[in-house]
């Protein structure tokens, strides 16, 4: 019965009832050239038409005696199929309408992910790079995706104007582009590669594909370099999201083809907003008035009032996912599930809202950014004997849970490199200050950084060791030649032949205006590091 030809609906070849399964997956979803026995092509069909003609040839093996599968198939089935014989398994996430689908709305999804925006008009925030007249905001308006990196905090938007991306290749006009989302915490160079395979033959057919990678710093140097030809050549459009500062933590040769676009915290206003929409989305109300309860049509399933809303936007320091999972954490304990009915609304107050808290939520990375920037600011506080400033984010580091020891260190070179011979105690301050927080520790010593901080701040400025000692540097480093010799007469002379050699003649203890000695190199004499 394998002898018995059947016709492929899709380009019009015959083929045996054993192979011809295989070869209208391949045809249909890959659109692969199979050497066969040739025949006229089948034109202008609609896939719809397709997926009914393949299932009949189901039923056609079916009848042959080759398999006894139903007849029926799928869509799901196929792009099952389709993959398998890409080399990707149905599990790899890579389908397109599979990515941009927007999360059912269910109680095992986190409100965050459900109120992830679609379209550029539903997303909050970050109109310095989303503006009217912002450049990436006209791309995305013509359905052009370019290659960048999205650098910002967490919980300010990355993954969200992703999706929003998402969506814009989903609802392309003429379906020519794919978007396959991915995160380098899951998957590998082996992963990715697979994905470029099939994004090359789908660029045959003039089918683009964008690739989304989340968290793209969790990848090494070294791996990253598997973008690199194929970002060049365009095979791929690569849109990576990250937390960490590009400059360190991705390839140099990668950021030099992708334009890196900063998010910022969202502000107060943006969560409020966030949080606006996300109660209305759970069938409650944000009482701003009795006015505003009375003009509601339905009765909603919980009230929660404008102030609560205005503190849980400024608690949690610009991340939206923070503010919607206090909202949610609230709302799950007080509203009653869908089982269960309650003549009245449920009111959420403010308690509820610092149960679910705690307390409030402060970004602090003690390897990344953050640590640097704000022992920088410290530093620079101290510089300009700005008290407040420096007492403030001292407290931030400390509150963020920075190592004591290390600010007390910082707090040694400041004094030595502001301040100098102008207060010579405050070396002395601090570094008695760096010793009692390695001999006491967090949370004592707090109170020990804060006096060192406030003495330094307070003390009187020069930088004249720190500069005379740059300008030394510069001196020996730029010296053209081989550096001179040390004069004879300040040569150490232990034995006999030295001191026939003239080391340390004429030497003298007198001071140097008395000796009539040169303490410096020859050519050197009359050079003056503390006038540079």
């Amino acid at each position: 019965m394998s002898s018995d030809k059947i016709t492929c609906p899709i380009c019009s070849k015959e083929f045996s009832a054993a192979v011809i399964e295989s070869h209208a997956s391949r045809c249909l979803f890959l659109n692969e050239s199979v050497s066969s026995e040739s025949s006229t092509s089948c034109k202008n069909e609609s896939p719809t038409r397709k997926l009914i003609k393949l299932s009949n040839i189901k039923g056609k093996k079916n009848n042959l005696g080759t398999t006894n599968r139903s007849n029926n198939i799928t869509e799901s089935s196929l792009l099952n199929t389709d993959n398998q014989g890409s080399g990707i398994s149905s599990n790899d996430n890579i389908d397109t309408h599979k990515e941009v689908k927007k999360p059912v709305r269910s109680n095992h999804v986190p409100l965050a992910e459900r109120m992830r925006p679609t379209s550029l008009s539903g997303y909050v925030g970050q109109i310095h790079i989303l503006g009217p007249s912002s450049v990436l905001f006209q791309l995305l308006q013509k359905t052009e995706i370019p290659n960048i990196i999205l650098w910002g905090p967490p919980g300010c938007g990355k993954t969200s104007l992703a999706n929003v991306i998402a969506s814009i290749c989903k609802n392309n006009s003429d379906n020519r582009i794919r978007y396959i989302k991915m995160s380098a915490a899951m998957v590998g160079v082996h992963e990715i590669k697979e994905v470029i395979t099939v994004a090359s033959n789908e660029l045959k057919f003039k089918r683009r594909t964008v690739v989304f990678m989340d968290e793209i710093h969790r990848f090494s140097k070294t791996q990253q370099d598997v973008f690199l030809p194929h970002v060049e050549s365009g095979t791929i459009r690569l849109i990576g999201a990250t937390t960490e500062n590009p400059s360190f933590s991705l390839n140099s040769a990668l950021l030099s083809r992708c334009r890196v676009i900063v998010l910022e915290k969202l502000s107060v206003p943006n969560l409020i907003s966030i949080l606006n929409r996300a109660v209305s989305s759970l069938d409650g109300i944000v009482l701003s008035s009795i006015k505003n309860l009375e003009d509601n049509k339905e009765i909603p399933k919980f009230i929660i009032d404008e102030p609560t809303i205005e503190w849980l936007a400024e608690t949690c320091d610009g991340d939206a996912r923070i503010a919607l999972g206090g909202l949610e954490l609230a709302i799950q304990c007080k509203v009653p599930t869908e089982n269960e009915t309650l003549a009245d609304p449920v009111t959420i107050t403010l308690n509820d809202i610092k149960e679910s808290i705690k307390k409030s939520h402060m970004l602090y990375d003690k390897k990344g950014d953050q640590h640097y920037d704000m022992i920088s600011a410290l530093h620079k506080s101290v510089r300009a004997s700005d008290e407040n400033a420096s007492l403030y984010w001292l407290t931030r580091m400390i509150l963020g849970g920075e190592d004591p020891v290390y600010i007390a260190r910082r707090l040694v070179r400041m004094a030595c490199e502001d301040i100098g011979l102008e207060d010579p105690k405050a070396l002395g301050i601090a570094i008695h200050t760096m010793h009692g927080c390695k001999m006491i520790g967090m949370p004592e010593c707090d109170v020990l950084l804060a006096q060192c901080t406030t003495y330094l701040a307070r003390a009187p400025k020069s930088r004249l060791m720190e500069d005379a000692l740059r300008a030394a540097q510069r001196i020996v480093a730029e010296h053209k030649g081989p550096q001179p010799g040390v004069p004879l007469h300040l040569r150490n002379a232990p034995t006999k032949l030295m001191k026939n050699l003239g080391y340390g003649k004429n030497y003298n203890m007198k001071q140097k205006d008395e000796s009539g000695l040169c303490y410096l190199p020859e050519g050197l004499e009359h050079i003056d590091f503390f006038q540079m």
